[in-house]
């Protein structure tokens, strides 16, 4: 065994919070994509059959079809939250340290804000 000293990983090295931030844009990105997919599904058994789109239907309501919708809701405003705070950046502005985080934090409880505005606004009508 060498008495070389090892490299942090992730169980010793806690991840700053732009760089959690950045990995779930990239998450968010991909589970974007996915959700695009069942749209996709869904959208294409309108055009199939009244069988089709009552399977496709039944599969949305199902509590593992609201949780990948609620999952696909939250990525969708988290990405377009992030989105708009990488664009501030790309103007030189808020790059200070604790302007990155303070608009991290933003960002995230943005998109749980909206959210759940858009589930409750979905399940009041």
């Amino acid at each position: 065994m060498s008495n070389r000293p090892t490299s942090p990983h992730l169980q010793v090295y806690k991840l700053p919070l732009p760089a959690l931030l950045s990995i779930t844009h990239r998450a968010t990105g991909v589970f974007l994509a996915m959700g695009t997919i069942l749209l996709s599904i869904w959208i294409i058994s309108l055009a199939s059959s009244a069988d089709d789109f009552q399977n496709v239907r039944e599969f949305i309501a199902s509590f593992i079809g609201r949780l990948l919708l609620l999952g696909w809701t939250f990525s969708l405003f988290y990405h377009l939250f992030n989105g708009i705070r990488h664009l501030y950046w790309d103007m030189a502005k808020g790059l200070e340290l604790k302007s990155v985080y303070n608009s991290g934090y933003v960002t995230v409880a943005a998109a749980a804000v909206f959210t759940l505005l858009v589930w409750i606004i979905g399940y009041a009508s």
